[in-house]
């Protein structure tokens, strides 16, 4: 399957001469009929010969009085549009394979948000990612994907973003369903940062914005065929292009910018950087987590579809070495992998004993490091030697837990370390690229070594840095767009009080106040005089109605109980209109 067409073409003419000039062909009138009945299961000595006999029986009734030269060529072209057709739907068939993986990877996120929020708040984590595939699903299929990809098999020029193919799947429903479980992957990316505190009308309606409009302007100018920063352009920047060859930019650094943008508006969770007053803590409160199981199982759930993530990546490509391609992807989504989680919990292990002269091996720290080498490794993989894909994983590694401290010390509130993991190493990834990329791997990739990583660039005894300048100007056209976009978004959401649960419901748990359960039980540290503070105010509130002196109604206000949840019968409460 994997030979060129003109390979296959010319391997099928030698093979038909060789044929043609050993074998008397009888007319067809004198051919038995069960030799020309392909609906019979011949044994495999017959079936070449078969096939050979039903493709001449077609030539020679299109070419009734063709000569030999004619008949040949036609033989060796149906032959050769038959491996094409059967080629397609192979490839077909490996794209829904290589999506289904990616989509799993959605358990793995709904697993590592269930077990990083308190028991209180799990099933409102739970349906916030299942919200993400629903509302990435409607919103890539009415707008997301003609963004992304609509028009990029009809016209060559350069554009921000495509124009046509709206509330379709386009030319080829496998190829809509794998870019479908991408732009989920982005949109669920927010859905930890967030946890515990964000409003579910807020949720849905960034996912759809997401997942139909930022994520696709990105998508459609690093990888499409139109897009002013792709290298499969016809005319790619500064004669390269930028490379991410499965989404460590287009994916992950998009759904981390959204998710420090979304976190600085929405601000910490109660009691985690500030007391009840509002003075800040000298130390921050932890927060752990409900289950360090589910974040461990949601973890490897996550690796396991990186392999459809990485190296089913490589359906995408024109080339001739794609199972090859693939392989060299999975190594390095390995390799890095595992690089990440090693650099992590062993550089935490050794910053431990030096601050406190205990060290500890922080398993929190070895499974972030572990996914923050995975999403680095995600722009390059396909494109990295071994030594490259380790050394982009302990890079990863030491990224996560410099932006680990660096957001708790800016009192920025991360429940799962999303941004330093798909932020900051989206960011490391795509630089990395234009600093390791291998000129052999290049070739086999993308046809072309050109413009390489700066480290073999300077092997060549040349200083050509035209890759890591298009990978820099990529890291600075997706912090943009995004910061241009969402941040007025998440401003006008929190304006309207669309964004963030009240006080009270925080404090009882999203779970009771949004789905009416028991704040997860015993364990769920949530007193009971704040559950019946909390249906107090929900019941006992009391609404207004406004009029003028024609009895027309102006406005309502609703009076509430009380300001503050920890006395629900003091204060003097206040107007909401």
């Amino acid at each position: 399957f994997f030979y060129s067409y003109d390979t296959i073409h010319h391997r099928t003419w030698q093979l038909t001469s060789q044929l043609f000039s050993s074998i008397k062909l009888p007319p067809l009138h004198s051919i038995p009929q069960q030799l020309l009945d392909t609906s019979k299961h011949l044994p495999l000595r017959l079936y070449t010969a078969e096939m050979s006999l039903t493709v001449y029986q077609l030539c020679q009734t299109n070419y009734p009085n063709g000569t030999e030269s004619q008949l040949l060529e036609c033989v060796a072209t149906q032959l050769e549009d038959e491996q094409h057709a059967r080629w397609e739907d192979l490839k077909n068939f490996l794209f829904v394979l290589a999506g289904a993986l990616i989509f799993f990877m959605q358990s793995g996120f709904a697993m590592v948000c269930a077990g990083a929020v308190r028991s209180k708040n799990v099933q409102n984590s739970m349906l916030k990612n299942l919200l993400d595939a629903c509302g990435a699903a409607v919103a890539f299929f009415l707008v997301g994907n003609a963004f992304a990809f609509g028009g990029q098999t009809t016209s060559t020029g350069t554009s921000f973003i495509g124009t046509s193919e709206f509330a379709s799947v386009g030319p080829s429903p496998s190829f809509w369903f794998f870019e479908y479980t991408f732009s989920a992957t982005s949109v669920t990316i927010v859905a930890g940062t967030l946890a515990e505190r964000c409003q579910m009308t807020a949720y849905l309606c960034y996912s759809m914005v997401l997942a139909g409009f930022i994520y696709p302007v990105i998508a459609h100018s690093v990888w499409s065929n139109n897009g002013f920063l792709s290298n499969f352009n016809s005319d790619p920047l500064f004669g390269s292009g930028a490379i991410d060859f499965a989404g460590s930019g287009v994916v992950h650094l998009t759904g981390g910018v959204t998710a420090l943008l979304a976190t600085m508006i929405l601000g910490p969770r109660r009691g985690r950087f500030y007391d009840a007053r509002g003075e800040p803590l000298l130390t921050p409160k932890p927060m752990p987590g409900n289950s360090i199981a589910l974040q461990l199982l949601g973890t490897m759930v996550l690796w396991f579809g990186w392999f459809g993530f990485n190296p089913g990546s490589a359906l995408l490509l024109d080339s001739d070495h794609i199972g090859e391609i693939a392989a060299n992807a999975a190594v390095s989504t390995a390799l890095a992998g595992a690089a990440g989680g090693i650099s992590a919990l062993f550089t935490n292990l050794f910053i431990e004993e030096r601050r406190t002269g205990e060290p500890h091996f922080s398993l929190v720290m070895a499974m972030n490091g572990s996914l923050s080498g995975l999403v680095a490794v995600t722009a390059g993989c396909a494109i990295f030697e071994p030594w490259a894909a380790i050394l982009t994983g302990v890079v990863a590694g030491w990224v996560y837990i410099g932006g680990s401290n660096w957001l708790i010390r800016r009192r920025i509130d991360d429940a799962v370390d999303a941004i330093p993991v798909h932020m900051l190493n989206g960011i490391w990834g795509l630089l990395a690229v234009g600093l390791c990329a291998s000129p052999s791997k290049l070739d086999l990739t993308f046809n072309t070594s050109k413009h390489v990583g700066v480290f073999y660039s300077w092997g060549r005894g040349s200083s050509d840095a035209t890759l890591l300048a298009c990978q820099t100007l990529t890291v600075l056209y997706i912090l943009g767009w995004v910061l241009i976009t969402m941040l007025p978004f998440f401003v006008w959401l929190n304006y309207k009080g669309w964004l963030r649960s009240d006080s009270l419901e925080e404090l009882v748990g999203l779970d009771i106040s949004y789905h009416g359960g028991e704040g997860g039980g015993p364990d769920a540290g949530v007193k009971k005089e704040y559950v019946d503070a909390y249906r107090k105010h929900k019941g006992g509130s009391r609404r207004t109605v406004h009029t003028d002196s024609d009895g027309t109604e102006l406005w309502t206000s609703q009076q509430e109980n009380s300001d503050d949840p920890e006395n629900p019968d003091s204060g003097e409460g206040g107007d909401a209109v």
